[in-house]
């Protein structure tokens, strides 16, 4: 490298390099290496900086027991105020950081690490997922508050209820209604939901486990953990009839009737082979998929040439659905 070095002062550092066959990176690399921190330590300091016995005043003086809780800040006006001036409040906090000696001294709140939920579907009335979207009400700050029990397999609504209030109280007695409605035995039913205080409350806790269902909850401030009641709730607030807001909590509720009875049983679910929740949560798709293919069938027989690659067949059923699918799994996410 002195070679190249001396070399290129004449020709330059390219042409030097290409004489003496070093790539250029090579030399840039080992010219780091000749200014790095070891060989800057043999150079001498700086006219300004404290000398030996400077820094060992320093460090005695912030090693006196009087200044055992002060910051350095505090011990610097201390010394000013005494009539000493040893060096800068930065100086002080170098020093002490050469030693090992700074450090946040205050507690700090660590927040303890949360499992992602990692939930499996493979049946209607396995997983479901709950929570609760604030409606506008007829006036600023007004709402009314529309709570949601969403089967995760079917996307099938168990249960929803329009209320005055966000009550634990009222989120146990839905989630009591619906599992009765669909015969929820126990150890049968998981039913996921975020952290709110509803959904964490002792008595919606309580009733989980006195009906046998297990609960799991979303991480903190982390949406995609409830994504499937979050898209109903698009689903629903994006309908074009969905008003700007609610004249009264009987207008609310009358629309949330229209609304679930259409969503159940009409809507055509893009992620459900384009059948409707109901047909998946009753176990009818066996019988609509066969239908389907059977008018596929006798539309390929009449124009085989309409159909390019092989003949029609329609999108199936999604057999599992996850909520945060393991990334060591191999299954396909639905």
């Amino acid at each position: 490298m002195a070679a190249v070095t001396k070399l290129a002062s004449d020709v330059g550092t390219s042409a030097a390099c290409h004489a003496l066959c070093m790539p250029r990176a090579s030399y840039y690399r080992d010219r780091r290496k000749a200014s790095s921190p070891a060989a800057t330590a043999l150079r001498s300091s700086p006219a300004r900086a404290l000398g030996p016995a400077e820094r060992e005043t320093v460090l005695a003086h912030l090693h006196e027991e009087r200044f055992q809780d002060r910051s350095p800040a505090a011990v610097y006006a201390t010394l000013l105020d005494e009539g000493h001036y040893h060096c800068s409040i930065r100086t002080m906090y170098r020093l002490l950081e050469q030693r090992g000696e700074s450090r946040e001294r205050r507690d700090q709140l660590i927040h303890p690490p949360y499992k992602k939920p990692e939930l499996l579907a493979t049946a209607p009335n396995q997983l479901w997922s709950w929570d609760i979207t604030k409606l506008l009400g007829p006036a600023k700050w007004t709402y009314f508050y529309l709570y949601v029990i969403l089967d995760v397999f079917s996307r099938y609504v168990t249960g929803w209820m329009v209320a005055m209030r966000e009550s634990a109280e009222l989120a146990k007695r839905l989630i009591e209604e619906s599992c009765a409605k669909q015969n929820i035995q126990p150890g049968q039913l998981t039913l996921h939901a975020d952290r709110g205080t509803s959904m964490s409350s002792k008595p919606v806790a309580f009733l989980l486990a006195d009906l046998g269902v297990t609960k799991t909850h979303s991480r903190p401030h982390v949406s995609d953990d409830n994504p499937y009641s979050e898209s109903q709730f698009r689903t629903m607030k994006y309908r074009p009839e969905f008003p700007d807001r609610f004249g009264c909590i009987q207008d609310s509720r009358a629309f949330s009737q229209r609304f679930f009875r259409w969503y159940n049983e009409e809507h055509r679910h893009s992620g459900l082979a384009l059948l409707t929740p109901a047909m998946v949560h009753y176990e009818q798709t066996a019988l609509i998929l066969e239908q389907r293919q059977s008018v596929l069938d006798g539309a390929y027989r009449v124009h085989p040439e309409r159909f390019v690659r092989q003949a029609p067949k329609p999108p199936s059923v999604p057999t599992e659905v996850w909520i945060n699918r393991p990334a060591n799994s191999d299954d396909k996410t639905h």
